[in-house]
């Protein structure tokens, strides 16, 4: 153990006073800071002190090129601190800090929580295929569980503004498209033009909220966004990262999740830090089978699937290209991000294909 620094958190030796000034665990102590791979925004670390079972997490924005509204601990750490003790489970929220003397930049801590990342076909070959079944099915379930919270009940309400939350989400993604670009992207343009006419009918498919305060939305949920324990009967632990949380469209979610659900023979789609390819693996359901499943649990109609997962498409390549700047900008921290300009044309192509399958194409209810 010692006090030396990582890209992100240099001064660890400020980071444990700034632990004993709140009396919070570590504080004080000999700190190690690692630096957990794989994410693909905000950084994530593992600090530990020399005394057992002192382990906890850190996370704060990335390195250079933020796009305004994004990367916001606050909202981050109030949607852990409600959604602790629920059905929905998270990592237990510790302490939040905004003083960005500390580390440099604002950064919040929660419990460690045992459980395995699966991130890939090679991650997967833990599981039987009946366990990638299970895992597959308690995906699906979480979605719905987290769909279906009564958001006013655990203090989320005014978390967002579910009322015109898909025309708002492609505004607000235009601009950061517009932040971060780096090269002319062919179909971009077409693209937006196209979601912006098709755009459900706010008493659509998808707008039957939880409760009187609307649903709330994960923003990015993808297996790799879970901590699994992989027993006989695999569990959640944990649900993490949810930095683009709020209240909104529940079908935008379930549309962005099923972008991420690659099938065996789509190992390329998408780069390996957004955690494609463990969904290939033997066992795991299909795309449609996990819709259908959400389907069944939620009553929710998905004839336009095909639309929100072509806005899944479009929100990813803009999110992508954002990484891909910071990537040449030399701000990336971690491996792999090399990959996440590659994928951007092909989202977009991608996303031009679902439309084209029109309503009722190639994702609709029954």
């Amino acid at each position: 153990m010692g006090d030396a620094g990582v890209p992100g958190v240099e001064d660890v030796a400020g980071l444990a006073r700034w632990l004993a000034e709140n009396d919070l665990p570590g504080g004080g102590e000999d700190l190690a800071v690692e630096l957990i791979t794989g994410g693909r925004s905000n950084l994530t670390y593992r600090v530990e002190s020399q005394v057992p079972g002192t382990r906890l997490v850190l996370r704060r924005p990335p390195l250079g090129h933020v796009l305004p509204t994004a990367h916001d601990m606050t909202r981050e750490y109030r949607v852990l601190s409600a959604l602790h003790g629920t059905a929905v489970p998270v990592p237990r929220p510790v302490a939040l800090c905004q003083d960005t003397a500390v580390i440099g930049a604002p950064f919040y801590l929660m419990e460690w929580v045992d459980g395995v990342v699966f991130r890939t076909s090679e991650d997967a070959k833990i599981l039987t295929a009946a366990q990638a079944c299970l895992v597959s099915e308690r995906f699906a379930d979480m979605l719905a569980t987290i769909h279906g919270l009564d958001v006013a009940a655990v203090g989320l309400d005014g978390f967002g503004r579910p009322a015109g939350y898909l025309a708002r989400q492609l505004s607000r993604w235009q601009r950061q498209w517009e932040l971060s670009v780096t090269r002319e992207v062919p179909g971009y343009a077409e693209l937006v033009t196209r979601l912006a006419a098709g755009l459900p009918a706010e008493d659509g498919p998808g707008e039957p909220a939880a409760g009187a305060g609307g649903t709330l939305v994960h923003g990015d949920f993808r297996v790799d966004n879970m901590l699994i324990e992989p027993a006989r009967q695999p569990r959640i632990a944990a649900v993490v990262d949810w930095e683009m949380s709020t209240l909104g469209d529940p079908l935008a979610d379930l549309g962005l999740s099923l972008v991420y659900w690659t099938e065996a023979g789509e190992q390329d789609l998408l780069p390996p830090t957004a955690g494609a390819t463990v969904t290939t693996a033997p066992g795991f359901l299909t795309r449609q089978q996990v819709a259908a499943r959400y389907a069944s649990l939620t009553g929710r109609d998905l004839s336009r699937l095909d639309y929100y997962m072509a806005f899944g498409c479009f929100k990813l390549a803009v999110v992508l290209e954002g990484i891909h700047a910071r990537f040449l900008q030399h701000k990336t921290v971690g491996e792999g991000f090399e990959r996440e300009g590659e994928a951007v044309p092909t989202l977009i192509e991608r996303a031009h294909h679902l439309l084209d399958a029109g309503d009722g194409g190639l994702y609709a209810q029954g």
